[in-house]
């Protein structure tokens, strides 16, 4: 009777080891199912749109007004090298102006603070034929308004006078600059601060130097303070927006035109 028992585990053993050989069999014989991880090295391209856009600033006009910092590297020379048109006038930014007067007439250039009320205290000067505002003295080719108020390219601004000395002598324009601004105040008239309303006269001939220098020399006896106006050479006169010529007799920001009339001694509201 034991000996039937031993055959019957032994047969019963048999029969599970030929199950369990083929089930593993059946398995084996089945591809293999590949587990599904999560890919550390997704690539940008197959992000969700929420992640795979920049983000946008809330307001639209810091996206209109925002210049990329290779703008003034191209302007600067860094960029590609195929040149700008509008920069192939000149080589170097600050070469001497090589604009010509009208016949019988001459260039002075001054820099007094915003260009806007300068220019409108020249033009109301007899003699003087015509006046521009821009921006001179700096380092960038064919600079804007928004590129200048940076303080990142050195540019003045300043009032190209056009004059007859016939008319109206350089010493007389002289007396317009030194009325017109404080010139102790370096880099700064009243509100308006920056390197690019500092004082200075910028002249075109030996002459001018020559009575700019003496200028300065009596108006510092006058002043408790240091004059800061620097006297330099004239250098390329790079023409500022349209808007902002003639400014202020044409209405400025309030649209309250100032007379340009030869003589005016109206005060000047520099902001309109």
């Amino acid at each position: 009777m034991l000996t039937s028992a031993c055959r019957a585990s032994s047969s019963s053993s048999s029969s599970s080891s030929s199950s369990l050989l083929l089930l593993v069999s059946s398995s084996l014989s089945k591809p293999a199912t590949a587990l599904s991880l999560p890919n550390p090295f997704l690539s940008l391209s197959k992000l969700p749109p929420s992640l795979s856009k920049p983000a946008c600033p809330r307001n639209s006009r810091l996206v209109s007004s925002y210049k990329s910092p290779m703008n003034i590297l191209n302007k600067l020379g860094f960029g590609p090298k195929t040149p700008d048109p509008s920069s192939m006038d000149s080589s170097i930014a600050q070469g001497p102006d090589e604009d010509v007067p009208a016949p019988g007439q001459q260039f002075a250039q001054f820099g007094a603070g915003c260009f806007w009320g300068v220019e409108l205290a020249f033009q109301r000067v007899p003699g003087v034929s015509k006046t521009e505002v821009g921006y001179t003295q700096g380092f960038l080719h064919n600079p804007t308004y928004e590129d200048v108020c940076s303080g990142t390219t050195s540019h003045s601004e300043v009032v190209r006078v056009q004059y007859d000395p016939k008319e109206c002598s350089f010493e007389n324009l002289l007396d317009v600059f030194w009325a017109r601004h404080d010139p102790t105040t370096l880099n700064r008239q009243g509100n308006d601060v920056g390197t690019q309303y500092r004082s200075g006269i910028y002249y075109y001939t030996p002459e001018q130097e020559k009575a700019a220098r003496e200028s300065m020399e009596q108006q510092q006896k006058v002043l408790n303070r240091n004059i800061v106006t620097e006297i330099l050479p004239a250098k390329k006169f790079y023409r500022a927006e349209e808007y902002h010529q003639q400014y202020l007799s044409k209405g400025g920001r309030f649209g309250f035109k100032q007379s340009a009339d030869k003589g005016c001694n109206d005060p000047i509201r520099c902001y309109g």
